[in-house]
């Protein structure tokens, strides 16, 4: 937790000339007694591409510092031309304002700061060598970006946690690394374990593979001539069977022809009879057909 707080900046000579003292009321709170000063400090940035070329524009120390809120005004005067590149006078740079204290940075406010001629003229067509007199300054007050940081105050508990903590009831502890290295001596020989079994079931099935094909093998040349055989016989068969149909349909058909020849040579009445009665099925059928029909 931060002894000091930073409740808000204002910058009172917003936009000004180039040439002209940066002004600031600042307001922060301490929450208890200091031992030390506070260092604010403001800074310029006078490249984008170098460090170099920043330069401190003015610090101040304050102190005593009472408990509860404090507000005072810094002020800094303007950057040294001869310290900023010539081609980054105009255009967009950077301010920071800074407070330490006992050397310990631990608060950062930035702006962004423009600096332009006066007239769009100038602007529009500026001359080769800027003409300071015609240049202002405008920090975008409005967009700060603030940095806190963690630092140690006057006691040892406010100090930030830089180490891991000390842990003294972890060297009571004794050294397990036997007790490390029996767990992966068990892991090793479960794994030898399930890799053994695995190599048996392998050897198992490539013998049940063998014995398969082996009987396979066996059983072919024989097998084949059992199929072929019983595919002979079963053609002898279908070709006795056709042939007795055969001679069936023949002695069918004389029978037939025989009984012909009987119903022919028989009495009338029961030619007659057996006339009538098909002219009878006859007629029932056509009965039946129309009745269907309809």
């Amino acid at each position: 937790m931060s002894v000091v707080s930073l409740l808000g900046v204002k910058v009172l000579n917003n936009p000004a000339p180039f040439d002209a003292k940066y002004q600031f009321e600042i307001t922060f709170e301490c929450l208890e007694p200091l031992q030390k000063d506070l260092e604010w400090k403001l800074t310029y940035v006078g490249s984008a591409t170098s460090s170099e070329h920043d330069q401190e524009l003015d610090s101040l120390l304050v102190g005593p510092i009472p408990v509860g809120v404090n507000k005072f005004i810094f002020e800094a005067d303007s950057p040294d031309l001869k310290r900023i590149p010539t081609s980054e006078i105009l255009g967009v740079t950077v301010i920071l304002l800074s407070c330490s204290y006992d050397d310990r940075e631990f608060v950062r406010v930035g702006y962004y700061v423009n600096n332009e001629y006066d007239t769009e003229e100038m602007n529009d067509d500026p001359p080769a060598k800027p003409v300071i007199e015609r240049v202002r300054r405008h920090v975008l007050a409005e967009k700060p970006r603030v940095t806190r940081f963690a630092i140690k105050w006057d006691s040892e508990d406010s100090a930030p946690a830089e180490f891991p903590p000390e842990q003294p009831e972890a060297d009571a502890v004794g050294d397990d690394g036997t007790a490390y290295g029996a767990e992966e001596a068990e892991l090793e020989a479960a794994e030898a374990e399930a890799e053994g079994a695995e190599g048996a079931n392998g050897v198992q099935e490539d013998a049940e593979d063998e014995e398969m094909a082996g009987a396979e093998d066996t059983a072919g040349p024989s097998a084949s001539k059992a199929e072929d055989e019983e595919s002979d016989a079963g053609s002898e068969d279908l070709e006795a069977e056709s042939s007795g149909s055969e001679e069936e349909d023949i002695e069918e058909e004389e029978g037939e022809g025989d009984a012909d020849e009987d119903m022919e040579m028989g009495e009338d009445g029961d030619t007659a009879a057996q006339t009538e009665a098909g002219k009878g099925k006859q007629i029932q059928g056509q009965h039946q057909s129309e009745v269907m029909v309809h």
